[in-house]
């Protein structure tokens, strides 16, 4: 059963990978030679392509929309935060803005960010309610 699965995923896999190379075969070939006067490629060469593209550009894996959230890894400053009462993070805004001042030096653009969103009272708090 698991042996079925695996190759039913593996030739989704190469449909999907051979169904790219020709997209990009034909956009290469439609556009390219028109824009920049280059010649046109093959199939094989369109394929080559991606790959050489996914090894220099690509990152370590083929993992997706997982990549973003860390593999599904709780957000623990997330739960720190949601366990503060309101003066600890006030407190804890105004440790971080006194430690990042000395490192941005590019103006207070940074700063300016984080006062509209964090703001100088305790009533501009972002509250719980808005991450729920």
């Amino acid at each position: 059963m698991k042996t079925k699965h695996y190759l039913k995923h593996l030739l989704l896999g190469l449909v999907a990978i051979a169904g790219l190379s020709l997209i990009v075969m034909l956009l290469w070939n439609w556009l390219i030679p028109c824009i920049f006067g280059g010649t046109a490629i093959n199939y094989w060469q369109t394929l080559g392509l991606l790959v050489l593209s996914r090894i220099l550009l690509g990152g370590r894996g083929w993992h997706g929309r997982r990549h973003w959230n860390h593999g599904g890894q709780r957000n623990l400053i997330r739960e720190k935060w949601m366990q503060m009462s309101p003066e600890e993070r006030k407190e804890f805004i105004n440790q971080r803005r006194e430690h990042l001042k000395g490192h941005w030096h590019h103006g207070n653009r940074y700063f300016d960010h984080w006062n509209e969103f964090f703001g100088d009272s305790e009533s501009d708090l972002p509250s719980d309610k808005a991450h729920e």
